[in-house]
């Protein structure tokens, strides 16, 4: 009951105002009331305790102090400044990755591994680049028989044809029929400047589709980060291959 007199008592008593600046003391400005001294000095004070904290760190320091963020900061004019992880594309797969969805670049690529399929069931890989991957090994019982082989013989094949990989018929095949196909030198030559073409174009649609995974990979990679998991950098990001994450598992409902 004090507290409601006390507080109505207070609402009708006068209100004391400051004074103003006095008419020979205009030069001087405004003149500094209370709550604006106050304001002040709480204004020094913080930044003289500001001041005094940090002049203590200084005192305290450990010269041998790391931390990993150390790694990534560097001084400039004064001020640290974190450094720009350079990523690891190149600018053809940069330019894609902006302006091409991963639809896009999916069904590219599909398109590049059913043209590659389509000239493989064509060539068969047979003399690609000149060399043949697999091997073709004879067992002999003795060394003498090691030392007496002989490749044409024991295929019974002329030694002309024994460096080809297919269509290499044995001698009584060739001397039953006739020689069937091209036998000019300049159109075989002419043939296989062709078939040597096709086998570039393999080779470049194989490398183009290889890259297209890797951009849509990268795509992918970047659209998963904007979930809001907790994740952690495995692999970091190269021009061949997209970062790899570790994703916090979570029990999905």
């Amino acid at each position: 009951m004090a507290a409601a007199f006390r507080k109505a008592a207070k609402s009708r008593q006068r209100e004391h105002r400051e004074r103003s600046q006095p008419g020979f003391r205009k030069h001087l400005g405004l003149l500094e009331k209370k709550k604006d001294y106050k304001l002040r000095a709480d204004d020094y004070r913080k930044k003289q305790e500001y001041l005094r904290a940090l002049r203590k760190k200084a005192l305290e320091k450990n010269p041998d102090e790391f931390y990993y963020k150390m790694t990534r900061v560097k001084l400039q004019d004064g001020v640290h400044v974190i450094k720009e992880t350079k990523e690891e594309v190149t600018p053809e797969q940069l330019k894609l990755m902006r302006t091409q969805d991963i639809k896009y670049i999916e069904m590219k690529r599909v398109a590049e591994a059913k043209k590659i399929e389509r000239l493989k069931a064509e060539l068969h890989l047979l003399d690609f680049q000149g060399k043949q991957q697999n091997k073709h090994v004879f067992f002999f019982d003795t060394k003498k028989e090691v030392e007496q082989f002989d490749i044409a013989t024991h295929l019974r094949t002329a030694p002309e044809l024994v460096d080809r990989v297919f269509n290499r018929p044995t001698i009584e095949t060739l001397q039953k029929e006739k020689v069937k196909g091209v036998n000019n030198q300049t159109r075989l030559k002419r043939i296989a400047k062709e078939r040597q073409k096709q086998y570039d174009c393999l080779t470049q649609r194989i490398e183009r589709e290889r890259k297209l995974f890797v951009i849509a990979q990268k795509i992918q990679t970047r659209k998963d980060l904007l979930d809001k998991t907790q994740k952690v950098k495995v692999k970091k990001e190269t021009v061949n291959s997209p970062a790899i994450y570790k994703f916090e598992s979570r029990r999905k409902r």
